[in-house]
């Protein structure tokens, strides 16, 4: 009996394979499935809280939180990222957007990476209340005090169908292209 707690033991250890751990720095083209790539470095609670910035007579608050451990479906492992909510008002002080009390899975705006060269964050930017339109997203920190934030916005090939309310219009504006944004 014992020798068979033993080798049962034995056999425990040998087919528990410990979870890989990766840092976000540098940047890895492809891990394996299950593994985690973690904020080793601790950098992402940096870009945590509220955010603000003005362009076109419109002012945008943006939030971005850290989630932790996270699992991607599509590329198979966990992984430390930001997500961003967003509200945008007017001149006149009207709301054009609010996503802020959505949840976070629903979020607009989902962190991707660290740029393999420099200092910026790649975020995904896909809002399906706006037909689907999609874009990446770079941040960096403009100042040494990290309270000032560049930001710009790239949009994709937006393709525009019929069942979509701004089929004859235009798309309006949810997010700047390029703003410097200031820690609230």
């Amino acid at each position: 009996m014992r020798n068979r707690l033993i080798i049962l033991g034995i056999c425990a250890v040998f087919s528990c394979k410990a979870q890989q751990i990766y840092s976000l720095r540098p940047v890895e083209t492809s891990l394996p499935e299950r593994s985690y790539q973690k904020d080793t470095n601790n950098e992402l609670p940096e870009y945590e809280g509220t955010w603000k910035g003005t362009w076109d007579n419109k002012t945008v608050f943006v939030t971005f939180k850290k989630l932790i451990y996270q699992y991607n479906p599509y590329r198979k492992f966990y992984s430390d990222y930001l997500i961003g909510k967003f509200k945008v008002i007017d001149g006149n002080g009207s709301i054009l957007f609010d996503n802020t009390n959505i949840s976070d899975e629903k979020a607009k705006i989902k962190g991707v990476n660290f740029r393999r060269w420099g200092d910026k964050y790649a975020l995904a930017y896909v809002d399906p209340d706006l037909c689907g339109t999609s874009g990446t997203i770079a941040i960096k920190f403009a100042d040494l005090s990290r309270t000032k934030l560049n930001w710009n916005l790239y949009f994709g090939s937006n393709m525009i169908t019929s069942d979509c309310q701004y089929y004859n219009t235009d798309i309006p504006d949810s997010l700047p292209e390029e703003i410097t944004l200031t820690k609230q």
